[in-house]
């Protein structure tokens, strides 16, 4: 099925500046590992069922977005993919429920058995997306939501041409710099990198279907709004069948 583009610019940050920007990359390797095969046993997505994304730079509030929309839907609407990590946890983060956390050999041998929908490394830590998570929820008819990099989305969008992309972006830079320090979870020099590589990936918003503002104090209205673009997903496609 051919994706078109929907509702690119429409919901633009202020004052943000989408020209391309130098510097250093916030990934030092972005690969898509062979597509895994489909087993017996795997079903094929239900029809209308999306595989819908929520990327953006460092600091911009997915995670935040992500637990509002877990609150606006406690019953079984979306399932929220689990992202494997190799990076250490964080204060509050849950094993399972935050990221599934890995050690570099388990992450690479996951890898190597295809068991990724995308992999790549970013601020020197290794991310990946458990295919078979997605398959799952897919083939059960609901709509699978993936918490991404910019990097990682875009290998997403290669393999699954009919994924949905939202792009979160913040008010303006220096209200994302406000919240990266606020957050205190960095070093300085990994803050630093932070940074420099938010302008980079804030660039790459014209390469989503929908991009949405995340004004401070504003996360229910963000929340509300990607509920709206996926409901409105549903309306013009109804027939579409996601292939992971």
């Amino acid at each position: 099925m051919t994706n078109p583009k929907r509702g690119r610019g429409a919901e633009r940050g202020a004052g943000m500046d989408a020209s391309s920007s130098e510097g250093e990359t916030a990934t030092a390797a972005v690969t898509g590992p062979p597509r895994g095969e489909r087993t017996k046993g795997d079903a094929p997505a239900a029809r209308g069922a999306l595989l819908a994304i929520l990327s953006g730079p460092s600091g911009v509030g997915k995670d935040t977005i992500i637990d509002a929309l877990r609150r606006r839907h406690p019953g079984t609407d979306y399932h929220y993919v689990v992202t494997c990590t190799t990076r250490a946890r964080r204060p509050g983060e849950i094993d399972g429920v935050s990221y599934r956390f890995l050690t570099r050999d388990e992450f690479a041998r996951l890898r190597q058995q295809g068991e990724f929908l995308e992999a790549n490394e970013v601020h020197g830590h290794w991310y990946g997306t458990p295919r078979s998570q997605v398959r799952e929820a897919l083939a059960a008819g609901r709509d699978a939501i993936l918490k991404i990099d910019v990097q990682g989305a875009q290998v997403v969008k290669e393999t699954v041409p009919d994924a949905l992309l939202i792009f979160l972006v913040p008010p303006s830079l220096e209200d994302l710099f406000h919240r990266l320090r606020s957050r205190a979870t960095e070093s300085v020099d990994e803050l630093e990198l932070r940074q420099r590589n938010a302008a980079i990936e804030l660039a790459r918003q014209d390469d989503y279907d929908y991009v949405v503002t995340n004004e401070t104090g504003e996360v229910e209205r963000t929340a509300e709004r990607i509920d709206e673009i996926i409901a409105e997903e549903h309306r013009r496609h109804p027939e579409r069948q996601v292939q992971v």
